[in-house]
Parts: C-alpha cells; sequence; structure tokens
C-alpha cells in the first residue's frame, strides 16, 4: 500500500506489531522517551510528508503517560505536512467518565475527545468505546468496531455446549450488547441488576431471568477490579447455572482483580488483546485472549483505500 506509514506508541508495541505484520508493512521510525523530569519526548525517525498516517496507542498501563505520547505523535506528524493522522485507539482512555453522574462531576471523555482534535487527529479507529455516545464528542470522524463478531466465533469454537448457553449482561448498561448477542447466536438472555454504594464497590445484585442448568457466559466490554463480574458469578452459580463463562473486550485488571478471578469459579474468563495481556496470564491460568489484531488491521486498510468499514461490525476478517 502506497503513502501510508503505521507508528506505534510505546503502550501496547505487541498489537502494534501484528497489525503491521497483517497489513505486510513495517512500523516506521519513532523513539518515544523521557527527560530526567519526566517530560515525554518523540522523534518521529522518517518522511511523513503527504503520508497516510496511522498510529497505534492504547489507553492502558501509564494512561497519562500514553496519552500524552499519542497526542504528541500526532502533532510531531500533522506539523510535518502528513496529509492525514488517524489516532488507533483500541482501549479508549477515561470512556466511564462520560457524562455529569453527580454534581461537579467532570466529562473526561469529552476532554480527551477535544485534546485529541486540538493536536491535530483527522480520525480516530476505536473498540467498543464504553459508551457509543463518546463518537459525538468529536467533530471528526469516529470508527467504533466491534469485538462481536470474534466473539461470537471464540464461543462456537470453543463452548461445545453453546446451543444450551445463555447469555447475561452483568450490569443494565450492557444489556443492547448482550441482546444482540444472544439473538446472533439464537439463545436467551438475562441481566443482573445491581445497585452500588461506591465506585468499585457493588452492594447488591438482582438476577433477572432463568439461568437453571445451562451454561452462563457473562458478557461486558471491559473489567477493572473484577468485583462485579466475581460477584455475578456467583450469583449465577447459586441460580442453578451449569457452567460460567466471562468475555470482556477490554480486560484491565487492576488492584485486586487477578486474584478475584482466581477465587471465582470462572472456567473461563476471555479478553481481547486490546490491552497486553502476557503478565496477566502468567499469574492467571483462567485468562484466554482472542486476537483482534486482524480487525484494526483490516479497518486500517479499509479507511487507507476509501472502502466501506461496516463490514467488520458483522464478520471476521
Amino acid at each position: 500500500m502506497p503513502n501510508i506509514v503505521l507508528f506505534s506508541g510505546s503502550s501496547h508495541q505487541d498489537l502494534s506489531q501484528r497489525v503491521a505484520d497483517r497489513l505486510g508493512l513495517e512500523l516506521g521510525k519513532v523513539v518515544t522517551k523521557k527527560f530526567s523530569n519526566q517530560e515525554t519526548s518523540v522523534e518521529i525517525g522518517e518522511s511523513v510528508r503527504g503520508e497516510d498516517v496511522y498510529i497505534i496507542q492504547s489507553g492502558c498501563g501509564e494512561i497519562n503517560d500514553n496519552l500524552m505520547e499519542l497526542l504528541i505523535m500526532i502533532n510531531a506528524c500533522k506539523i510535518a505536512s502528513s496529509s492525514r493522522v488517524t489516532a488507533v485507539i483500541p482501549c479508549f482512555p477515561y470512556a466511564r467518565q462520560d457524562k455529569k453522574d453527580k454534581s461537579r462531576a467532570p466529562i473526561s471523555a469529552k476532554l480527551v475527545a477535544n485534546m485529541l482534535s486540538v493536536a491535530g487527529a483527522d480520525h480516530i479507529i476505536t473498540m467498543d468505546l464504553h459508551a457509543s455516545q463518546i463518537q459525538g464528542f468529536f467533530d471528526i470522524p469516529v470508527d467504533n468496531l466491534y469485538a462481536e463478531p470474534a466473539v461470537l466465533q471464540w464461543i462456537r469454537e470453543n463452548i461445545a455446549e453453546w446451543r444450551n448457553c445463555i447469555i447475561v449482561s452483568p450490569d443494565a448498561g450492557g444489556a443492547k450488547r448482550v441482546t444482540s448477542i444472544a439473538d446472533r447466536l439464537n439463545v436467551e438472555f438475562a441481566l443482573i441488576h445491581k445497585e452500588r454504594k461506591k465506585a468499585n464497590e457493588v452492594d447488591r445484585m438482582v438476577l433477572v431471568g432463568d439461568v437453571k442448568d445451562r451454561v452462563a457466559i457473562l458478557v461486558d466490554d471491559m473489567a477493572d477490579t473484577c468485583g462485579t463480574i466475581c460477584h455475578a458469578a456467583d450469583k449465577l452459580l447459586s441460580a442453578g447455572a451449569t457452567k460460567v463463562y466471562a468475555i470482556l473486550t477490554h480486560g484491565i485488571f487492576s488492584g485486586p482483580a487477578i486474584s478475584r478471578i482466581n477465587n471465582a469459579a470462572f472456567e473461563a474468563v476471555v479478553v481481547t488483546n486490546t490491552i497486553p495481556q502476557e503478565d496477566k496470564m502468567r499469574h492467571c491460568p483462567k485468562i484466554q485472549v482472542i486476537d483482534i489484531s486482524m480487525i484494526l488491521a483490516e479497518a486500517i486498510r479499509r479507511t487507507h483505500n476509501g472502502e466501506s468499514v461496516s463490514y467488520l461490525f458483522s464478520h471476521v476478517p
């Protein structure tokens, strides 16, 4: 593909390399380092004049450093006369802060959107946004890709009794995602209503739906401290489910998450590699990974060639 340059930020080099390999490209030369006062320094090591530039940087690890690095890389390419700069952000940072749910709360997702636009991004490619409305925070095109086709493929290939399963949402917010998967597998769905006292702590849960003698598959867009899904798994088993799987797009797994998963009764916790998982997998044998590099690679190829991206919403490339 002519006139295309792919750069990787430092947040998830493995994913960037996989995307580059699938596109048959070399990753562009870029040196990212920190000055002794922790300021981020970026040197783009090749010409981007007139090129279509893609920068892959996920919102994970040292989130604020990685976000700043992405902004600086976008700006560096922009003022070096690249024709278009696309930020490929598999896991969008600050996506949970998308509304004023109490007085004087910030809408940080909108702030991040403004920062990306001001830095010079012309287009955003991301995956499974926590709330689809975040697309409306931007005045530039946003492609919100879905892990759903890859999830459906994983369920059909790895869960023998998937025809007798029930898809469960651990909270009301994910009901739409869950009904969509249940419809395409032609199975039933259930949801769990939870009440929170404060952030990252769940108070009580009510199960709506019948899971007795079925394989329950919990589906959510992200799991951070895993309090909710581990709670939900206990609830499902006590309601008569035979096995419980969890399938998540973004496995953040911070704080006590890994020990909670190890102690919970999951058959498997399946996540995509929008966030690096090698280290987590060493400490937790239940974690399995779906590779979504082909979805990102195909989205980049189609965007570069001016083709429709909507095929990816229902098919695995």
